[in-house]
């Protein structure tokens, strides 16, 4: 009995060591392939006119990673996160961007001449967007050298670890689509360090994502969660216009408390319509794409016909549309992402010293605008915090500032994330132009323009608005002017009941 509990001793420690082999490069792949089944086309690395129906959009990738990180109140204070990070996009997320590419720039490989540092916000002189640690597989080459290796996913961990760890963003790493794109997002997994006693899994799960796949849809009952050291590459195929966010679907109330929430918009068709042409055309053109049609009897529909026929609405160089309207009333000069979030100071300080947290007292006390509190609302560029690594991480990137060109108008891709509480935001002096909610443009189906302006608006955790500042009359709304953008909840106005902070942004014509 004895040697056969010794021999079931040994065979557990075996099998514990081989578990653990995974965690190596063969589990931190990437994918971004250059063409598909739907675009079979070899380049894929740039945005097709949209002349009718069977028009495809691109290939687009980014990589993130889960771990967690430090961040910045406006009062000082500094807040441990569960976070997603970037590990793509390097430089783009740290000129506010999103960090999602085409294929041609997320499978480069780094080519500077010093490595990738911890935390590394690709500013160190090398202007680099593509994946971190991807290297050519020398397994396919029979490890004869780097000559003539493909780059087809393989990467080496120890720059993924470098940069990914404690690397936290707040809000997670933006990402942006054009409809008809093919998303390829990959989420490795490269542990908590501030809490090694926890094995957290972590998912990506797109809030309000139409037609999502249930295997891709980042819900661990029906889907999978990605384990400390592996990669998972969700795919998505871009369908409806508007604006979404993303968040991790491990313990919900937990997780996006600590942080684990970001912003993804998918940009319309109509923007990709040749300058100049019929944006009624357009819009009729898609009735006849089975993937778009939409009509009366379809209570589904996200864009139908405007009631009118304005053949005098021509797309207009410069801009964008924020849905496919048909009509130009979408239209508008720079965008913003918003992303309202709470934290609970004390929460997030139970959840760095290992206790238990207590769920059914969450209050928020900290109130935030893409990660910032005022006054750090108005700082352009990213922020940065010292992590306990002893590195500067840029762990705030994304400005809340509004800088509209005079005579322009500005959409804000406003979401709301917070698990709660409602939040309002008020705009006095420029109205807000309400065009859009969770993802769909408000027009009914008979093609009635529902949109509306307004003064303030009120968003509960889960939902999004499209907003429209418009500042074309240039008597009112000179160059130099500044508003606000701010919550009349005055308790939101501060960090902890106390000091600066809050919801509150300017709003510039420049």
């Amino acid at each position: 009995m004895t040697s056969r509990k010794l021999d079931t001793l040994w065979f557990l420690v075996v099998l514990v060591c081989v578990t653990a082999l995974p965690a190596t490069a063969q589990s931190f792949m990437v994918q971004c392939p250059t063409s598909t089944i739907t675009h079979p086309a070899p380049n894929n690395n740039s945005e097709p006119a949209y002349t009718g129906p069977g028009v495809n959009g691109a290939i687009k990738c980014q990589q993130i990673s889960g771990g967690d990180g430090y961040a910045t109140m406006g009062d000082g204070t500094q807040t441990y996160l569960f976070a997603f990070g970037p590990l793509s996009g390097l430089y783009d997320i740290a000129q506010g961007k999103p960090g999602t590419q085409f294929p041609s720039v997320f499978n480069s490989l780094y080519t500077g001449a010093t490595p990738l540092q911890p935390g590394d916000p690709a500013t160190t002189g090398t202007i680099y967007n593509g994946a971190v640690g991807l290297i050519p597989n020398l397994d396919a080459n029979n490890g004869s050298g780097t000559a003539g290796a493909p780059v087809d996913g393989h990467v080496d961990p120890r720059p993924i670890m470098d940069v990914g760890v404690m690397n936290g963003n707040l809000p997670a790493p933006l990402m942006a689509i054009d409809e008809d794109d093919e998303f390829f997002l990959t989420l490795t997994n490269v542990g908590q360090i501030m809490r090694p006693d926890l094995f957290e899994q972590h998912t990506v799960h797109f809030h309000g994502y139409p037609n999502a796949s249930a295997f891709y849809d980042g819900v661990p009952d029906a889907s999978v969660a990605i384990n400390i050291g592996g990669s998972f590459t969700y795919y998505y195929l871009a369908p409806d216009a508007g604006t979404y966010f993303w968040h991790c679907h491990i313990t919900p109330p937990e997780h996006l408390q600590m942080g684990m929430v970001g912003q993804m918009y998918v940009r319309p068709r109509q923007n990709r319509v040749p300058i100049g042409n019929s944006l009624y055309s357009a819009l009729s053109a898609q009735q006849g794409d089975p993937r778009t049609k939409c009509d009366s009897a379809d209570i589904l529909c996200s864009n139908p016909l405007p009631l009118t026929t304005p053949n005098t609405a021509t797309r207009a160089a410069g801009g964008g549309y924020a849905y496919n309207d048909g009509d130009g009333s979408t239209y508008y000069n720079v965008e913003y992402p918003i992303q309202i979030h709470g934290f609970d100071p004390n929460f997030h300080f139970v959840g760095m010293t290992f206790n238990p947290e207590g769920f059914a007292d969450m209050k928020d006390k900290h109130f935030l605008l893409n990660g910032r509190s005022y006054p750090d609302t108005v700082t352009e560029g990213p922020l940065q915090t010292q992590s306990a690594d002893g590195v500067n991480h840029y762990s705030q990137p994304l400005p809340s500032i509004i800088n509209i060109p005079a005579g322009g108008k500005a959409l804000l891709r406003i979401s709301d994330l917070d698990t709660t509480e409602y939040q309002t935001l008020a705009s006095l002096g420029i109205p807000m132009n309400v065009i859009g909610i969770n993802a769909k443009l408000l027009r009914d189906q008979a093609g009635n323009n529902l949109n509306y302006n307004t003064n303030s608006i009120t968003l509960a955790g889960g939902e999004s608005l499209d907003v429209i500042l418009d500042a074309s009359d240039t008597t009112k709304y000179p160059s130099g002017s500044v508003f606000y953008l701010y919550t009349p909840n005055l308790d939101h106005l501060s960090n902890d009941a106390e000091n600066f902070g809050g919801l509150m942004t300017e709003v510039r014509i420049n």
